[in-house]
Protein backbone atom coordinates (compact mmCIF):
# COMPACT_ATOMS: atom_id res chain seq x y z
CA UNK A 1 0.00 0.00 0.00
CA UNK A 2 1.65 3.20 -1.34
CA UNK A 3 1.74 6.31 0.33
CA UNK A 4 -0.98 8.99 0.06
CA UNK A 5 -0.62 12.34 -1.42
CA UNK A 6 -0.13 15.01 1.18
CA UNK A 7 -2.33 18.42 1.04
CA UNK A 8 -0.35 21.17 0.44
CA UNK A 9 -1.83 23.57 3.06
CA UNK A 10 -0.13 25.81 5.93
CA UNK A 11 0.13 23.09 9.39
CA UNK A 12 -1.83 24.58 12.16
CA UNK A 13 0.67 23.02 14.44
CA UNK A 14 3.25 25.35 15.43
CA UNK A 15 6.05 22.43 16.12
CA UNK A 16 5.54 20.33 13.69
CA UNK A 17 5.38 23.63 11.11
CA UNK A 18 8.81 24.52 12.51
CA UNK A 19 9.76 20.96 12.14
CA UNK A 20 9.01 20.73 8.67
CA UNK A 21 10.27 24.11 7.91
CA UNK A 22 14.08 23.25 9.21
CA UNK A 23 13.79 19.47 7.17
CA UNK A 24 12.57 20.94 4.24
CA UNK A 25 15.15 24.20 4.29
CA UNK A 26 17.88 21.78 4.78
CA UNK A 27 17.03 19.17 1.78
CA UNK A 28 16.79 22.52 -0.79
CA UNK A 29 19.88 23.84 0.32
CA UNK A 30 21.36 20.39 -0.27
CA UNK A 31 19.82 20.22 -3.47
CA UNK A 32 20.99 23.58 -4.66
CA UNK A 33 24.55 22.69 -4.10
CA UNK A 34 24.50 19.32 -5.64
CA UNK A 35 22.68 21.49 -8.49
CA UNK A 36 26.02 23.46 -8.73
CA UNK A 37 28.50 21.05 -8.61
CA UNK A 38 27.16 18.48 -10.73
CA UNK A 39 25.91 20.34 -13.72
CA UNK A 40 28.43 23.62 -13.15
CA UNK A 41 25.33 25.99 -12.52
CA UNK A 42 25.36 29.25 -11.23
CA UNK A 43 22.98 28.95 -8.19
CA UNK A 44 21.89 31.54 -5.41
CA UNK A 45 19.37 30.40 -2.90
CA UNK A 46 17.75 32.77 0.02
CA UNK A 47 14.97 32.10 2.25
CA UNK A 48 13.52 33.88 4.99
CA UNK A 49 11.86 32.20 7.99
CA UNK A 50 8.70 32.74 9.91
CA UNK A 51 10.50 34.76 12.21
CA UNK A 52 12.46 37.16 10.13
CA UNK A 53 15.74 34.82 9.81
CA UNK A 54 17.60 34.92 6.50
CA UNK A 55 19.12 31.46 5.05
CA UNK A 56 21.00 31.86 1.69
CA UNK A 57 23.36 29.96 -0.47
CA UNK A 58 25.73 31.73 -3.43
CA UNK A 59 27.55 29.20 -5.75
CA UNK A 60 29.50 32.30 -6.64
CA UNK A 61 28.49 34.69 -4.48
CA UNK A 62 24.73 35.80 -3.86
CA UNK A 63 25.48 39.58 -4.82
CA UNK A 64 27.26 38.29 -8.34
CA UNK A 65 24.23 36.31 -8.78
CA UNK A 66 21.47 39.25 -8.74
CA UNK A 67 23.80 41.40 -10.38
CA UNK A 68 23.57 39.05 -13.25
CA UNK A 69 20.04 38.53 -12.42
CA UNK A 70 19.08 42.26 -12.89
CA UNK A 71 20.99 42.36 -16.19
CA UNK A 72 19.31 39.49 -17.76
CA UNK A 73 16.34 40.37 -16.35
CA UNK A 74 16.00 44.33 -17.28
CA UNK A 75 15.42 45.69 -20.76
CA UNK A 76 18.04 47.26 -22.93
CA UNK A 77 17.06 50.87 -22.40
CA UNK A 78 17.61 49.61 -18.36
CA UNK A 79 20.75 47.97 -19.14
CA UNK A 80 21.71 51.10 -20.26
CA UNK A 81 20.71 53.10 -17.87
CA UNK A 82 22.51 50.79 -15.05
CA UNK A 83 25.69 50.47 -17.15
CA UNK A 84 25.65 54.91 -16.90
CA UNK A 85 25.12 54.37 -13.27
CA UNK A 86 27.68 52.01 -12.62
CA UNK A 87 30.34 54.27 -15.16
CA UNK A 88 29.91 57.13 -12.77
CA UNK A 89 30.01 55.09 -9.72
CA UNK A 90 33.45 53.83 -10.98
CA UNK A 91 34.40 57.65 -12.10
CA UNK A 92 33.23 58.47 -8.76
CA UNK A 93 35.43 55.73 -6.99
CA UNK A 94 38.72 57.07 -9.34
CA UNK A 95 38.11 60.83 -8.42
CA UNK A 96 37.06 60.12 -4.53
CA UNK A 97 40.72 58.26 -4.77
CA UNK A 98 42.76 61.07 -6.79
CA UNK A 99 41.15 63.68 -3.96
CA UNK A 100 42.76 61.74 -1.32
CA UNK A 101 45.74 60.79 -3.19
CA UNK A 102 46.04 64.78 -3.32
CA UNK A 103 45.18 65.73 0.52
CA UNK A 104 47.69 63.27 1.74
CA UNK A 105 50.56 65.03 -0.82
CA UNK A 106 49.08 68.24 0.59
CA UNK A 107 49.45 67.45 4.06
CA UNK A 108 53.19 65.71 3.29
CA UNK A 109 53.73 69.24 1.88
CA UNK A 110 52.84 71.18 4.81
CA UNK A 111 54.96 68.76 7.10
CA UNK A 112 52.43 66.93 8.32
CA UNK A 113 51.64 63.01 8.48
CA UNK A 114 55.35 62.44 7.44
CA UNK A 115 55.79 59.21 10.31
CA UNK A 116 54.48 56.48 7.61
CA UNK A 117 57.03 57.79 5.09
CA UNK A 118 60.03 56.09 4.19
CA UNK A 119 64.00 57.42 3.53
CA UNK A 120 62.89 57.49 -0.18
CA UNK A 121 59.45 59.12 0.03
CA UNK A 122 60.94 61.83 2.65
CA UNK A 123 63.99 62.54 -0.19
CA UNK A 124 61.71 62.44 -3.09
CA UNK A 125 59.28 65.18 -0.97
CA UNK A 126 62.60 67.41 -0.54
CA UNK A 127 63.56 67.58 -4.24
CA UNK A 128 59.93 68.42 -4.40
CA UNK A 129 59.91 70.97 -2.13
CA UNK A 130 63.74 72.49 -3.23
CA UNK A 131 61.88 72.46 -7.11
CA UNK A 132 58.87 73.96 -5.58
CA UNK A 133 61.09 76.64 -3.95
CA UNK A 134 63.29 77.59 -6.48
CA UNK A 135 60.37 77.85 -8.81
CA UNK A 136 58.40 80.17 -6.74
CA UNK A 137 62.25 82.88 -6.04
CA UNK A 138 62.65 82.69 -9.92
CA UNK A 139 58.73 84.29 -10.29
CA UNK A 140 59.15 86.43 -7.79
CA UNK A 141 62.59 87.91 -9.40
CA UNK A 142 60.68 88.14 -12.32
CA UNK A 143 57.82 90.37 -11.30
CA UNK A 144 60.26 92.36 -9.56
CA UNK A 145 62.28 92.92 -12.53
CA UNK A 146 59.14 93.38 -14.01
CA UNK A 147 58.04 96.00 -12.00
CA UNK A 148 61.08 98.01 -11.76
CA UNK A 149 60.92 98.18 -15.67
CA UNK A 150 57.69 99.72 -15.46
CA UNK A 151 59.15 102.10 -12.51
CA UNK A 152 62.12 103.20 -15.15
CA UNK A 153 59.42 103.95 -17.87
CA UNK A 154 57.42 105.89 -15.62
CA UNK A 155 60.25 108.06 -14.38
CA UNK A 156 61.54 108.43 -17.88
CA UNK A 157 57.97 109.49 -19.24
CA UNK A 158 57.73 111.56 -16.03
CA UNK A 159 61.20 113.61 -16.76
CA UNK A 160 60.09 114.01 -20.54
CA UNK A 161 57.18 115.52 -18.96
CA UNK A 162 59.20 117.88 -16.95
CA UNK A 163 61.53 118.72 -19.48
CA UNK A 164 58.96 119.78 -21.95
CA UNK A 165 57.22 121.62 -18.56
CA UNK A 166 60.73 123.40 -18.30
CA UNK A 167 61.62 124.38 -21.93
CA UNK A 168 57.82 125.74 -22.11
CA UNK A 169 58.06 127.89 -18.70
CA UNK A 170 61.69 129.32 -20.06
CA UNK A 171 59.77 130.89 -23.24
CA UNK A 172 57.35 131.98 -21.43
CA UNK A 173 59.60 133.95 -19.02
CA UNK A 174 61.51 135.54 -21.86
CA UNK A 175 58.30 136.52 -24.00
CA UNK A 176 57.05 137.80 -20.63
CA UNK A 177 60.81 139.55 -19.75
CA UNK A 178 60.49 140.57 -23.74
CA UNK A 179 56.93 142.44 -23.42
CA UNK A 180 58.07 144.34 -19.94
CA UNK A 181 60.78 145.54 -21.81
CA UNK A 182 58.84 146.77 -24.63
CA UNK A 183 56.73 148.28 -22.38
CA UNK A 184 58.85 150.01 -20.01
CA UNK A 185 60.58 151.67 -23.05
CA UNK A 186 57.44 152.49 -24.41
CA UNK A 187 56.64 154.38 -21.46
CA UNK A 188 59.65 155.93 -21.07
CA UNK A 189 59.71 157.10 -24.98
CA UNK A 190 55.68 158.70 -23.90
CA UNK A 191 57.68 160.52 -20.94
CA UNK A 192 60.45 161.89 -23.13
CA UNK A 193 58.14 163.04 -25.93
CA UNK A 194 55.56 164.91 -23.56
CA UNK A 195 58.26 166.88 -21.19
CA UNK A 196 61.06 167.26 -23.88
CA UNK A 197 59.65 168.06 -27.31
CA UNK A 198 60.64 171.25 -29.37
CA UNK A 199 57.15 172.45 -30.29
CA UNK A 200 56.31 172.05 -26.40
CA UNK A 201 59.54 174.00 -25.55
CA UNK A 202 58.82 177.48 -24.63
CA UNK A 203 61.64 180.24 -25.15
CA UNK A 204 60.73 183.42 -23.17
CA UNK A 205 63.17 185.51 -24.80
CA UNK A 206 61.56 185.31 -28.21
CA UNK A 207 58.01 186.20 -26.26
CA UNK A 208 56.76 189.53 -27.50
CA UNK A 209 55.99 191.72 -25.42
CA UNK A 210 51.87 192.34 -24.89
CA UNK A 211 49.54 194.80 -23.62
CA UNK A 212 48.78 194.58 -19.63
CA UNK A 213 46.45 195.71 -17.09
CA UNK A 214 47.36 197.62 -14.52
CA UNK A 215 45.97 197.74 -11.23
CA UNK A 216 46.11 201.11 -8.75
CA UNK A 217 46.04 204.86 -9.58
CA UNK A 218 47.24 205.54 -12.89
CA UNK A 219 48.59 209.01 -11.55
CA UNK A 220 51.69 209.57 -14.11
CA UNK A 221 54.50 211.75 -12.66
CA UNK A 222 57.58 212.94 -14.63
CA UNK A 223 60.97 210.99 -13.52
CA UNK A 224 64.37 212.43 -13.60
CA UNK A 225 64.76 210.93 -17.13
CA UNK A 226 61.92 212.64 -18.43
CA UNK A 227 59.43 209.92 -18.90
CA UNK A 228 55.61 209.59 -17.27
CA UNK A 229 55.69 206.85 -14.77
CA UNK A 230 52.50 206.21 -12.61
CA UNK A 231 53.02 207.72 -9.03
CA UNK A 232 51.71 204.91 -7.01
CA UNK A 233 54.57 203.02 -8.23
CA UNK A 234 56.99 205.93 -8.22
CA UNK A 235 57.97 204.78 -4.75
CA UNK A 236 58.42 201.35 -5.78
CA UNK A 237 60.64 201.75 -8.28
CA UNK A 238 63.64 200.09 -6.66
CA UNK A 239 61.73 197.65 -5.38
CA UNK A 240 60.65 195.87 -8.62
CA UNK A 241 63.07 194.91 -11.14
CA UNK A 242 63.32 197.02 -14.34
CA UNK A 243 60.85 194.97 -16.85
CA UNK A 244 58.73 193.61 -14.37
CA UNK A 245 54.79 194.55 -13.87
CA UNK A 246 51.35 193.11 -12.78
CA UNK A 247 49.59 192.24 -15.57
CA UNK A 248 47.16 189.75 -16.77
CA UNK A 249 47.80 187.81 -19.60
CA UNK A 250 45.34 188.14 -22.13
CA UNK A 251 42.75 185.32 -23.00
CA UNK A 252 43.29 183.44 -26.18
CA UNK A 253 40.16 181.58 -27.30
Amino acid sequence: MGRGRVELKRIENKINRQVTFSKRRNGLLKKAHELSVLCDAEVALIIFSSRGKLYDYGSSGIAKTLERYQQSSSTPQENSIQRETQSWYQEFAKLKAKYESLQSTQRHLLGEDLGPLSVKELQSLEKQLEGALQLARQRKTQILTEEMEDLRKKERHLGDINQQLKIKLNEEGHTLKAIQNLWGSSSAAGNSNFHLHPSHQVNHMECQPEPFLQIGYHHYAASDQGTSAPKSMAGEANFFPAGWALSTPPFKF
